[in-house]
Formats: C-alpha cells, sequence, structure tokens
C-alpha cells in the first residue's frame, strides 16, 4: 500500500465513487486510478468498493474503515509537510479562508488588512460556498478557516469560535410604508413578499420559524446567496428583506432604508471554524487572534471535552 493509492480512494469516496472527475482533478488517467484500486484491493485482500459492472456502486463495509484510516494517514503527511515548511519559511504561505459572499464582502476585509500588513508575505485565499461547503473544505483541509454565520455545532474535528454578532435589521425601499410604523411587527412585515437567502443557508430557517411561531405564513418571492443580490432586488420592490445589520451602508444603500428587528429576530453570530487536527500555521493562529482575541493556540489545539451524549 503506498500514498498515491491512499489518496485515490479517498478521493474517490469524496467525489461521489466518480473516477473521472478524480483523474481530472489529479491530473491522472482513469484507467490508471481504477489499476491502482484494483491492485490495492488485491494486495489486501479485500473489495473497497462495490462494484456494478464496471461502474462502483457504492463502499463496502470494510472499505469505509479503510478510506477513514486513509484519510487520517493523508491528514498526518500533510501535518508534517507544514511542520517542516512552517520551520523553513515561518512567515510565508498561503492561507486560505473558505466564507459566503456575504462574510467576504462585508465582514472579513478589516482582519484581512491588518493581516496583511503584518504578514506581507503570507498570500491570502478566498474560497466561496455555502455553509456545508464550507464546513467541508475545513474538515478535508481545503481551508485553513472557514468564517460563516451558519457554524455547524462542534463536532469531530472541526470546532466554532464565535467572533462577532450583529442584529437583524430589515431592508426596505426608501418611502416604504414599513418606515411609518412606530414598532414593527411580524404580522406588519409578513404582508409584504419576502426576499430571502436560499434554504441551505441558517438565516432563512430562522427566518421562516420566527413567523411560524406567531402562525403567520409570509410569501417568499426571491432567494438568493448573496446580501448584495437581496439588496438590489428590494432596492427593484421586488420585496423587502431581514438581513445582518453589518450588510447596510446609509450611505452606500441610498436607495433603501433598514429598520431595526432586535426585539423580532435573533442576531447573527459570524464564527470561524477551525480544524483541531490540522497542524495550522503560526500566521493562521495570528489571524485567528486578531478576529477573537480571547481564543489562545493551546485553547484551539486542546481535545473536545466528551459531554457524555
Amino acid at each position: 500500500m503506498n500514498l498515491r493509492q491512499c489518496r485515490y480512494i479517498v478521493e474517490i469516496a469524496q467525489n461521489d465513487l466518480n473516477i473521472s472527475k478524480v483523474a481530472a482533478a489529479l491530473h491522472t488517467s482513469q484507467p490508471g486510478i481504477s489499476k491502482q484500486v484494483r491492485i490495492l484491493e488485491i494486495e489486501l485482500g479485500l473489495d473497497i468498493f462495490v462494484r456494478a459492472g464496471n461502474r462502483l456502486s457504492g463502499v463496502t463495509a470494510d472499505g469505509e474503515r479503510i478510506v477513514a484510516y486513509a484519510r487520517r494517514v493523508l491528514e498526518e503527511i500533510q501535518n508534517i509537510e507544514s511542520v517542516a515548511r512552517e520551520r523553513r519559511q515561518p512567515n510565508i504561505g498561503t492561507l486560505v479562508i473558505a466564507t459566503t459572499h456575504t462574510q467576504a464582502r462585508y465582514v472579513l476585509p478589516e482582519v484581512m488588512k491588518l493581516f496583511a500588513n503584518y504578514h506581507p508575505k503570507v498570500k491570502l485565499i478566498l474560497r466561496h460556498g455555502n455553509p456545508e461547503q464550507i464546513t467541508n473544505m475545513v474538515a478535508s483541509g481545503e481551508a485553513d478557516i472557514g468564517v460563516t454565520t451558519d457554524a455547524p455545532p462542534d463536532k469531530g474535528s472541526v470546532i466554532v469560535v464565535p467572533w462577532r454578532q450583529f442584529d437583524r435589521v430589515v431592508i426596505v425601499p426608501r418611502r416604504h410604508k414599513l418606515l411609518q410604523q412606530t414598532r414593527l411587527t411580524l404580522k406588519s412585515i409578513a404582508q409584504y413578499p419576502l426576499i430571502t437567502y436560499e434554504p441551505q443557508f441558517t438565516g432563512r430557517r430562522e427566518l421562516i420559524r420566527a413567523f411560524e411561531k406567531e402562525g403567520l405564513n409570509p410569501t417568499l418571492s426571491v432567494s438568493a446567496i448573496d446580501a448584495d443580490v437581496i439588496k438590489t432586488c428590494v432596492e427593484q420592490s421586488l420585496g423587502i428583506a431581514v438581513l445582518s445589520e453589518v450588510t447596510f451602508n446609509s450611505n452606500k444603500d441610498a436607495g433603501l432604508r433598514a429598520i431595526p428587528a432586535k426585539h423580532l429576530f435573533a442576531p447573527s453570530i459570524t464564527s470561524l471554524l477551525i480544524n483541531r487536527k490540522r497542524h495550522l500555521q503560526k500566521y493562521v493562529y495570528d489571524f485567528i487572534q486578531m478576529c477573537s482575541p480571547s481564543w489562545s493556540k493551546s485553547s484551539l489545539q486542546s481535545p473536545p471535552v466528551s459531554t457524555g451524549a
């Protein structure tokens, strides 16, 4: 068994058993991957994958365990390489941040500027995705840090570090009737079509739950993954929106108004996602502490506490 075979079976499992996709990503041939996987199975004396003719249709029970072990092997190899790289060039490298468009546009620029001044030789890369994709990128090592308001509970290697909290506001066109109300209510908001995030975003689900608790069923007219797109739709009178206060700028959003709504909706909490099993370069911890000074390197590296659940 060799590292190349480990990488092949892990990539196949992570890419829905699509060997063609894996071959393209690893710049090799599909027959070559299939051959190496079969050689590995013969060496081990068991099948890792279930086959239907010439296609892979699943992962065997033994295969699930082997893929998990292979993934851990690759993670540790990556950690070894990271330690060596940090020793050779402690202040040179790449910091990959997986995040949403909204966080990249409104929350990250300030700390990215500070980080760039402090670490001018570290290249910053932003990779956009929905909350599930962000979590997966951190878990797989594709990203060093995740930044999202849709953070999952601490699970396995991925831990959640709360960073910033923002209240919710209702975004409406200027001169909208809701601006005449002295105190906003869910019932008054539900009279108008709502422009929301797409279903995979927690913000949308929380919004719907707030209305459902009051027995209200507002019309969801448009959905998007970007706060800027949502605001543009509001400006075009396609509906109104409930967004984090950080997304509204009275100078830049001259055609819109923001009505405080913290008495109606839970705040939006931006969190960092970190893989505690990965060796992170010192400059990654510097970025984390620039965001959340109360979190130390030792607290992030300590093993999770069992809750007995």
